[in-house]
């Protein structure tokens, strides 16, 4: 059977172009919003009220510009991040990064899935614990048994499931002049707290986590059109670029809207009451009685929507970062008696986060933990994808726009500086 090569073919325009463009960039993005991610949202909103709303603005042409670089390295060399590292730095460096990520991505499965528990127990649906196990192994099994393209189609319409936080935030009847001034006006943080805040703001939206899984799915979308070969999968037309920019902006709009209105949502209640909360379970049980049932209801069901979206997203890149970097066979589309060691480390990553949860550790650490690991691989990484992509050969003559390059280096001097302010404050 021969190989599918690229080649510009006369596509839809307008909204039929913009839905079909719709796909790992909606997703990624999405996945950025899981349970910890709420979590950490909502504590910032409840300590600190409106006066984060206006990193929303700021964080969502970062990290759109960085997804897009990570989809230009997947959709030119054919490969997912983690082999067009090993391209240009020693393997056991790269390897390094992949065990770093899986500690960070375990870490923060153990916290996803212990706030869905939460929300099943909270909904009267059974035991916390019960429902980890029930979601943990139910994840690995629909990940060896579903093709990529199965899979993927279900993870675009769990980003769905995300709109109830936007819902949510109308219903507690917000004081929209402030929402305005606070989001157009920004304040710097003041003290510790308000400094640690912001790099956990940051931390919780840029993640590594989501460079590689970007990557990753480029080629797996390559791989669904039958480009299986490296040689087939190389260079990208300047349609496909396109779509994939639209693509990605409207994921990572989606996401930094949905961090916006969880923030806001705690600032109007949490905040708003001098309600304290250190856990998304604490955000949850508090809300009920401020802001009704309907709210609860939205906000709970929503955590279970968004991690079911992350978990695969986080398990996937740690084992899409080892099989690239070691040169095992991958990819969602494998069977896996063929792809053993890829569906091994996704299943580690899976049920390692839910055996976190049986030990009882403190949500609290766990959340912690993962954003200082998070907090040291990602400016590093993003150096590393500057080099890669400023490399005309390895990029086949398509290298990221200086404008692109520009921003992420900007964005990875923002997060050296929240490492130094981590390390400065003592976390």
């Amino acid at each position: 059977m021969a190989e599918s090569t690229r080649n510009e073919t006369s596509k839809p325009s307008g909204l039929h172009r913009f839905l079909g463009a719709l796909g790992p960039g909606l997703t990624t993005g999405a996945a950025d919003d899981d349970p910890s991610g709420v979590a950490t949202f909502s504590v910032v909103g409840a300590k600190f009220g409106t006066q984060f709303l206006w990193t929303a603005l700021l964080t969502w042409p970062l990290m759109a510009v960085v997804q897009m670089m990570c989809a230009r390295v997947g959709m030119v060399t054919g490969m997912g991040l983690g082999g067009a590292l090993r391209e240009r730095f020693p393997r056991w460096l790269v390897g390094v990064s992949a065990v770093a990520l899986l500690g960070a991505n375990l870490l923060n499965i153990a916290a996803d899935l212990g706030g869905m528990g939460d929300a099943m127990e909270m909904l009267h649906a059974g035991p916390a614990l019960l429902w980890v196990w029930v979601y943990g192994i139910g994840i690995c099994v629909l990940a060896v048994r579903l093709r990529y393209y199965q899979l993927a189609s279900v993870l675009k319409w769990l980003a769905m499931v995300l709109l109830a936080y936007i819902v949510t935030a109308f219903l507690v009847k917000p004081h929209w002049g402030q929402v305005a001034h606070d989001t157009f006006i920004p304040t710097l943080p003041k003290g510790k707290d308000g400094w640690s805040s912001l790099v956990a703001l940051f931390g919780t939206t840029i993640s590594p986590f989501l460079f590689f899984w970007q990557a990753s799915q480029e080629v797996e979308e390559d791989k669904a059109k039958g480009r299986r070969l490296l040689s087939s999968r190389r260079n990208a037309t300047e349609r496909e670029l396109g779509d994939r920019k639209l693509d990605v902006w409207t994921g990572t709009f989606f996401s930094n809207l949905v961090m916006f209105f969880i923030l806001l949502t705690a600032a109007f209640t949490l905040h708003a009451h001098g309600k304290s909360v250190e856990t998304v379970k604490d955000a949850a049980s508090a809300l009920q009685p401020l802001a009704g049932d309907y709210a609860f209801l939205l906000f709970t069901g929503g955590l279970v929507g968004a991690g079911l979206l992350a978990i695969p997203t986080l398990a996937g890149s740690a084992a899409y970062a080892f099989a690239e970097t070691f040169d095992w066979v991958f990819g969602l589309d494998k069977k896996l008696h063929k792809a053993v060691s890829f569906y091994a480390v996704f299943i580690i990553a899976a049920i390692g986060g839910a055996l976190f949860d049986v030990f009882d550790v403190d949500p609290v650490k766990t959340l912690f933990w993962s954003a200082v690991v998070n907090g040291i691989l990602a400016p590093f990484l993003l150096v590393g994808l500057l080099l890669i992509t400023g490399d005309h050969k390895l990029m086949q003559g398509q290298p990221s726009p200086l404008f692109n390059r520009v921003v992420v280096g900007f964005t990875a001097l923002l997060m050296f500086a929240g490492l130094g302010a981590m390390v400065f404050l003592g976390g």
